[in-house]
Protein backbone atom coordinates (compact mmCIF):
# COMPACT_ATOMS: atom_id res chain seq x y z
CA UNK A 1 0.00 0.00 0.00
CA UNK A 2 0.94 3.99 -0.23
CA UNK A 3 0.05 6.68 0.98
CA UNK A 4 -2.83 9.02 -0.79
CA UNK A 5 -1.79 11.01 -3.38
CA UNK A 6 -4.10 13.86 -2.10
CA UNK A 7 -3.67 14.00 1.60
CA UNK A 8 -0.25 12.27 1.77
CA UNK A 9 -1.66 10.36 5.19
CA UNK A 10 -4.30 7.59 4.57
CA UNK A 11 -3.19 4.55 3.03
CA UNK A 12 -4.26 3.08 -0.18
CA UNK A 13 -3.84 0.31 -2.44
CA UNK A 14 -4.74 2.49 -5.53
CA UNK A 15 -4.35 6.79 -5.64
CA UNK A 16 -7.03 8.39 -3.42
CA UNK A 17 -7.79 7.01 -0.01
CA UNK A 18 -11.43 6.24 0.71
CA UNK A 19 -11.80 9.62 2.57
CA UNK A 20 -10.10 11.63 -0.06
CA UNK A 21 -12.43 10.23 -3.35
CA UNK A 22 -15.55 10.47 -0.74
CA UNK A 23 -14.79 14.53 -0.78
CA UNK A 24 -13.46 14.49 -4.14
CA UNK A 25 -17.08 13.11 -5.40
CA UNK A 26 -19.16 16.08 -3.01
CA UNK A 27 -17.05 18.31 -4.25
CA UNK A 28 -18.27 17.81 -8.05
CA UNK A 29 -21.91 17.09 -6.73
CA UNK A 30 -21.95 20.99 -5.49
CA UNK A 31 -20.32 22.34 -9.05
CA UNK A 32 -23.74 23.33 -10.86
CA UNK A 33 -25.24 24.74 -7.71
CA UNK A 34 -21.97 26.96 -6.97
CA UNK A 35 -22.33 27.95 -10.52
CA UNK A 36 -25.33 28.92 -10.29
CA UNK A 37 -24.62 30.85 -7.11
CA UNK A 38 -21.92 32.81 -8.59
CA UNK A 39 -24.67 34.32 -10.75
CA UNK A 40 -25.73 36.42 -7.56
CA UNK A 41 -22.24 38.25 -7.40
CA UNK A 42 -22.03 39.19 -10.92
CA UNK A 43 -22.57 43.37 -11.46
CA UNK A 44 -26.02 43.78 -13.73
CA UNK A 45 -24.27 44.46 -16.78
CA UNK A 46 -22.56 41.12 -16.29
CA UNK A 47 -25.36 39.16 -15.35
CA UNK A 48 -27.28 40.74 -18.96
CA UNK A 49 -24.51 39.66 -20.59
CA UNK A 50 -24.54 36.45 -19.84
CA UNK A 51 -27.97 36.54 -21.44
CA UNK A 52 -27.25 38.41 -23.87
CA UNK A 53 -28.17 41.92 -22.85
CA UNK A 54 -26.05 45.09 -23.64
CA UNK A 55 -25.82 46.72 -20.46
CA UNK A 56 -23.19 49.41 -20.24
CA UNK A 57 -19.71 48.21 -19.61
CA UNK A 58 -18.76 48.06 -15.78
CA UNK A 59 -15.02 47.96 -15.00
CA UNK A 60 -14.95 45.12 -11.95
CA UNK A 61 -13.61 45.65 -8.83
CA UNK A 62 -10.84 42.93 -7.87
CA UNK A 63 -10.67 40.52 -6.91
CA UNK A 64 -14.24 39.54 -6.20
CA UNK A 65 -15.81 40.51 -9.32
CA UNK A 66 -13.75 39.78 -11.82
CA UNK A 67 -12.91 36.30 -9.87
CA UNK A 68 -16.19 35.48 -10.77
CA UNK A 69 -16.61 36.53 -14.07
CA UNK A 70 -13.05 34.44 -14.82
CA UNK A 71 -15.11 31.50 -12.47
CA UNK A 72 -18.16 31.55 -14.79
CA UNK A 73 -16.57 32.56 -18.17
CA UNK A 74 -15.80 29.80 -21.03
CA UNK A 75 -12.09 28.99 -19.21
CA UNK A 76 -13.59 29.16 -15.88
CA UNK A 77 -15.22 26.49 -14.20
CA UNK A 78 -16.49 25.02 -17.12
CA UNK A 79 -13.42 24.79 -19.08
CA UNK A 80 -11.07 23.19 -15.73
CA UNK A 81 -14.11 20.47 -15.56
CA UNK A 82 -13.84 19.67 -18.84
CA UNK A 83 -10.49 19.49 -19.47
CA UNK A 84 -10.34 17.33 -16.67
CA UNK A 85 -13.05 14.88 -18.13
CA UNK A 86 -10.95 14.78 -21.25
CA UNK A 87 -7.88 13.71 -19.78
CA UNK A 88 -9.83 10.81 -18.05
CA UNK A 89 -11.53 9.63 -21.37
CA UNK A 90 -8.31 9.53 -22.93
CA UNK A 91 -6.75 7.50 -19.86
CA UNK A 92 -9.19 4.88 -20.26
CA UNK A 93 -9.31 5.46 -24.39
CA UNK A 94 -12.94 6.18 -24.28
CA UNK A 95 -13.87 8.97 -27.01
CA UNK A 96 -14.54 12.31 -26.75
CA UNK A 97 -16.68 13.55 -23.92
CA UNK A 98 -20.16 15.18 -25.96
CA UNK A 99 -19.91 18.93 -24.72
CA UNK A 100 -23.69 20.27 -23.01
CA UNK A 101 -25.43 23.53 -24.46
CA UNK A 102 -24.89 26.40 -22.81
CA UNK A 103 -22.00 26.35 -19.72
CA UNK A 104 -24.61 25.42 -16.75
CA UNK A 105 -25.54 22.29 -18.66
CA UNK A 106 -21.84 21.70 -19.57
CA UNK A 107 -20.61 22.02 -16.02
CA UNK A 108 -23.30 19.41 -15.11
CA UNK A 109 -22.10 17.17 -17.43
CA UNK A 110 -18.34 17.74 -16.58
CA UNK A 111 -19.00 17.44 -13.38
CA UNK A 112 -21.26 14.27 -13.29
CA UNK A 113 -18.97 12.63 -16.09
CA UNK A 114 -16.46 13.05 -13.59
CA UNK A 115 -17.83 11.48 -10.48
CA UNK A 116 -19.20 8.07 -12.63
CA UNK A 117 -15.73 7.79 -12.70
CA UNK A 118 -14.45 8.33 -9.56
CA UNK A 119 -14.13 4.92 -8.45
CA UNK A 120 -11.76 3.42 -11.33
CA UNK A 121 -9.83 7.31 -11.24
CA UNK A 122 -9.01 6.72 -7.25
CA UNK A 123 -7.87 3.16 -7.90
CA UNK A 124 -6.01 3.21 -11.54
CA UNK A 125 -5.52 6.90 -12.82
CA UNK A 126 -1.99 7.98 -11.59
CA UNK A 127 -2.85 11.65 -12.39
CA UNK A 128 -6.08 11.05 -9.41
CA UNK A 129 -4.00 13.03 -7.24
CA UNK A 130 -3.89 16.36 -9.60
CA UNK A 131 -7.76 15.51 -10.44
CA UNK A 132 -8.06 15.68 -6.64
CA UNK A 133 -5.91 18.68 -5.93
CA UNK A 134 -7.57 20.62 -9.65
CA UNK A 135 -11.27 20.42 -8.34
CA UNK A 136 -10.61 21.19 -4.43
CA UNK A 137 -9.09 24.34 -5.68
CA UNK A 138 -11.73 25.33 -7.72
CA UNK A 139 -14.35 24.25 -5.45
CA UNK A 140 -12.59 26.50 -2.70
CA UNK A 141 -12.01 29.04 -4.83
CA UNK A 142 -15.85 29.28 -5.86
CA UNK A 143 -17.05 28.42 -2.22
CA UNK A 144 -15.22 31.44 -0.80
CA UNK A 145 -17.31 33.95 -2.88
CA UNK A 146 -20.74 32.17 -2.24
CA UNK A 147 -19.71 31.26 1.37
CA UNK A 148 -17.62 33.92 2.34
CA UNK A 149 -17.38 33.12 6.04
CA UNK A 150 -15.52 30.20 4.68
CA UNK A 151 -13.16 32.90 3.34
CA UNK A 152 -12.72 34.32 6.35
CA UNK A 153 -9.72 31.42 7.58
CA UNK A 154 -9.43 30.64 3.96
CA UNK A 155 -8.97 33.33 2.02
CA UNK A 156 -10.09 34.12 -1.71
CA UNK A 157 -6.59 32.60 -3.62
CA UNK A 158 -5.62 34.82 -6.44
CA UNK A 159 -2.51 32.85 -7.93
CA UNK A 160 1.49 33.21 -7.00
CA UNK A 161 3.12 36.39 -5.43
CA UNK A 162 5.23 37.61 -8.66
CA UNK A 163 7.56 39.43 -6.73
CA UNK A 164 11.12 39.65 -7.48
CA UNK A 165 12.36 38.57 -4.43
CA UNK A 166 16.00 37.70 -5.79
CA UNK A 167 18.36 38.94 -9.00
CA UNK A 168 19.66 35.29 -8.77
CA UNK A 169 18.00 33.48 -11.53
CA UNK A 170 18.07 30.32 -9.45
CA UNK A 171 15.67 32.14 -6.46
CA UNK A 172 13.46 34.35 -9.13
CA UNK A 173 10.15 35.49 -7.85
CA UNK A 174 8.63 34.82 -4.48
CA UNK A 175 6.05 32.47 -5.91
CA UNK A 176 4.22 31.98 -2.57
CA UNK A 177 0.05 31.43 -2.54
CA UNK A 178 -1.15 34.97 -2.74
CA UNK A 179 -4.90 35.23 -1.08
CA UNK A 180 -7.74 38.03 -0.40
CA UNK A 181 -9.08 38.01 2.94
CA UNK A 182 -12.64 39.65 3.55
CA UNK A 183 -12.17 43.24 5.18
CA UNK A 184 -8.40 43.54 3.99
CA UNK A 185 -7.94 46.55 1.96
CA UNK A 186 -4.79 45.42 0.35
CA UNK A 187 -3.64 41.91 -0.66
CA UNK A 188 -0.30 41.61 1.15
CA UNK A 189 2.14 38.48 0.36
CA UNK A 190 2.18 36.38 3.79
CA UNK A 191 5.57 35.39 3.17
CA UNK A 192 7.92 38.08 1.32
CA UNK A 193 5.52 40.43 2.90
CA UNK A 194 4.87 42.28 -0.59
CA UNK A 195 1.16 44.81 -0.31
CA UNK A 196 -0.68 45.07 -3.43
CA UNK A 197 -2.64 48.27 -2.56
CA UNK A 198 -5.90 48.64 -4.54
CA UNK A 199 -4.93 50.44 -7.71
CA UNK A 200 -2.37 47.86 -8.44
CA UNK A 201 -4.86 44.90 -8.74
CA UNK A 202 -5.09 45.59 -12.54
CA UNK A 203 -1.22 45.20 -12.67
CA UNK A 204 -1.03 41.96 -10.28
CA UNK A 205 -3.76 40.37 -12.08
CA UNK A 206 -1.99 40.39 -15.29
CA UNK A 207 1.58 39.48 -13.60
CA UNK A 208 -0.01 36.89 -12.50
CA UNK A 209 -1.69 35.71 -15.79
CA UNK A 210 1.95 36.11 -17.45
CA UNK A 211 3.70 34.25 -14.66
CA UNK A 212 0.93 31.45 -15.11
CA UNK A 213 1.31 31.30 -18.65
CA UNK A 214 5.16 30.69 -18.32
CA UNK A 215 4.47 28.14 -16.00
CA UNK A 216 2.39 26.29 -18.20
CA UNK A 217 4.85 26.55 -21.05
CA UNK A 218 7.62 25.02 -19.17
CA UNK A 219 5.91 21.91 -17.76
CA UNK A 220 4.89 21.13 -21.36
CA UNK A 221 8.21 21.77 -22.79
Amino acid sequence: MTPCQMCDTHPTDGYLCKGCTRTLAEQLLRMPALYRALAAFLPPAARGAQHGGHGPAVEAPMPVVEHVLDLRGPGGMVGILEKQRAALHTAREWAAPTLGVGILNRVTLAAGGLAHSLDWAAESWPDAGDLARTIRDLHGSAASVVHPRLAEERGTRLGMCPQLVSEHEAEGICGAPLKHYPGDRAVTCRWCGTVYEPHAWTALRDWIAYEESNTAIAQAS
